[in-house]
This record gives structure tokens, C-alpha cells and sequence, in this order.
């Protein structure tokens, strides 16, 4: 799949004291970003309601690498790190990027799919599994093991 990219600009609620793009900030895009890919992949959020299940994000990591500040384009992207065979686990990255391609931070997010009623992870449906598996992979993708029946 060609890369999944939005373009965003960093607003006035994502800066913190010291003038540049809040941690928080970096979380809260990448989440929308993710959606974004979801629902033009047949998943919306009401989707996802109405279906009662979401995904679960249960470790973040944020690198750093330059500064972003009010009003200043970035290019958010999001790609798969690691797939369980049965995509009831993730582990999913969204790098930013200035509008000349320096990169600013990668958000690494490790998590599932939750069934909202019984409040566990299971296995996405099908056409969801295959919407995760079309994301591009990076450099280094790995497999993890299903946390189904464990």
C-alpha cells in the first residue's frame, strides 16, 4: 500500500509553555490520524460503536527530533511496526514530519482491538483485519503473538 499521510497544522491548544507542540499533542494527532485512516477504510468511529469494539492503546512512545511550532504545517503518517496473525494485537507508528520532510517525532503506540461490552481484547473483524494488513509496514516489521485464548 502507498503511505497514509494527512497534513496538519499545529493550533493554538497544542502548544505548551514553552512555545513548541505539547507531548499530548503529539498523542492526540496521531490518534486522529489513525482514525482518519479507519474511516476512509470503511471504519468510522459511529462504525466502530455501533459494532462495539475500538482499538485500546496500552504503551505510547514518543521520540523527538525537532521542534514544531504554532501554525507550522506537519505531515503525519501511519504505518504498522507489528501484526498479530489474527490483528487482535498492534503495534502501529505515526512519524511527523515538517513540510520539507525533516523528521520532528515518531509516536509508537502498542495496543488492540477492544470489545466494548465484555471490555477485552479480541480479533477485529475480518474486512478490519484486512484494513490493518493493507497499512504500509516499516523497516524492521515483526509478527506478535495473537492474545486470543492466552
Amino acid at each position: 500500500m502507498e503511505r497514509f499521510e494527512k497534513v496538519l497544522y499545529a493550533t493554538w491548544r497544542d502548544m505548551d509553555y514553552n512555545s513548541h507542540m505539547a507531548n499530548t499533542a503529539y498523542l492526540d494527532r496521531a490518534a486522529d490520524v489513525r482514525m482518519m485512516y479507519f474511516a476512509e477504510n470503511g471504519f468510522t468511529a459511529d462504525d466502530m460503536l455501533r459494532m462495539r469494539i475500538g482499538p485500546v492503546v496500552m504503551k505510547d512512545e514518543i521520540e523527538y527530533f525537532r521542534e514544531v511550532q504554532l501554525l507550522q504545517e506537519i505531515r503525519v503518517d501511519f504505518a504498522l511496526a507489528a501484526l498479530a496473525p489474527d490483528a487482535s494485537r498492534f503495534t502501529i507508528r505515526n512519524e511527523f514530519t515538517h513540510h520539507d520532510g525533516r523528521k520532528c517525532a515518531v509516536v509508537t503506540s502498542t495496543g488492540g482491538w477492544l470489545d466494548l461490552n465484555q471490555r477485552k481484547l479480541i480479533a477485529p473483524p475480518e474486512a478490519l483485519k484486512k484494513a490493518m494488513e493493507a497499512l504500509p509496514k516499516i523497516e524492521g516489521f515483526r509478527a506478535l503473538r495473537p492474545s486470543i485464548g492466552r
